[in-house]
């Protein structure tokens, strides 16, 4: 047993709470690997859990996603090696098929303990590859934000060369279905609230920009941009106070991937607008871990990279969840370990 550095989040959590600390590295038993973390990255979900929005009730490493190097494997173990590259699942319990969970009772960083750490021991099955080629730091950025996008995209969305995509904002979820969306042909329509951030999107190559703070109504100028048909597929982010307007930019029959509530939880919506177009709304919670080893493949075929706006150390946590909530950034804030 060996001890490692790790970042604890006392009850009921909040930026005062955060203590350093460390934490027992155990060695790998039957199906178990242990692996030197080098990179985590910072979620919407993660800055609610550390922020104290999401109370804790016992002490806890935070941090969802992590990276890094498989440095002993136990008995059994056959789909990993000693210097392998790997990455974290969301789910470690949802290895395929439909999701049957409706929590984060076992999600890292929140119902167990996370990946703010320097090392740990976990099943097998907590990781999968990293893409080849990828750095720790960018292969960090995959368990949340970036499978979410792949599923609401490819799994839920089944999306089709020649489509439009529309992504709201600059978020890490939003620039991966950007990214990925090009990457499979797709036509994409991107919004922000920042002429410069729009700037950034459209260098990534979004065809369509729309800044919704000087575009109100930006549902029907997504109508406008498409001849008036509307986008097959919207990556909402917003929730409550943007779906309304996702529905009206949406086209009839198309689909609306809510994968966050940044704004208000509740707010009303046009039903009637729901049916009418005969949309398909779907709320989705990142994926399984044959989704994450079927977007690694992906990543491996088309080179796609993610963004990283900035890097921190891990002892400035509190640091990098502040320039998160000061909505500066563009794609995702890393943590190095």
């Amino acid at each position: 047993m060996t001890q490692a550095k790790a970042i604890y989040l006392d009850p009921p959590a909040g930026f005062e709470h955060i203590i350093v600390g460390t934490a027992a590295v155990a060695p790998p038993g039957p199906g178990e690997i242990t692996v030197r973390i080098r990179a985590s990255s910072l979620n919407y979900h993660d800055y609610a859990v550390v922020s104290g929005r999401r109370s804790l009730t016992e002490r806890r490493i935070p941090m969802a996603d992590g990276a890094g190097e498989v440095t002993a494997v136990g008995p059994d173990v056959k789909a990993f090696s000693v210097g392998d590259h790997v990455v974290s699942t969301f789910f470690p319990t949802w290895h395929e098929g439909e999701p049957r969970l409706s929590d984060f009772a076992t999600v890292p960083g929140d119902g167990v303990d996370g990946f703010a750490r320097e090392a740990v021991t976990m099943p097998q099955d907590c990781f999968t590859l990293a893409p080849r080629g990828y750095s720790h730091a960018e292969a960090a950025t995959l368990t949340t934000a970036g499978l979410t996008a792949w599923r609401a995209l490819f799994v839920d969305g089944a999306l089709k060369p020649g489509e439009t995509v529309l992504v709201l904002g600059s978020g890490g979820v939003s620039v991966f279905a950007l990214q990925f969306a090009k990457a499979a042909g797709a036509r994409v329509i991107a919004t922000s609230s920042s002429d410069d951030k729009l700037d950034r999107l459209q260098a990534l190559g979004a065809d369509c920009l729309i800044n919704y703070r000087k575009t109100v109504q930006w549902g029907e100028a997504v109508r406008e941009m498409t001849d008036g048909a509307g986008a097959e597929h919207v990556i909402e982010v917003g929730g409550a106070a943007t779906l309304d307007q996702s529905m009206t930019a949406a086209r009839v029959g198309g689909h609306i991937a809510v994968i966050g509530s940044l704004g208000n939880a509740t707010a009303p919506i046009t039903v009637t607008q729901l049916l009418r177009k005969h949309l398909r709304l779907t709320g989705l919670l990142v994926g399984s871990r044959r989704h994450q080893l079927d977007m690694v493949r992906a990543l491996d075929a088309t080179g796609i990279r993610p963004v990283i706006d900035r890097h921190f150390p891990l002892e400035a946590m509190a640091d990098a969840f502040r320039y998160q909530a000061s909505n500066q950034h563009v794609g995702k804030i890393v943590l190095d370990i």
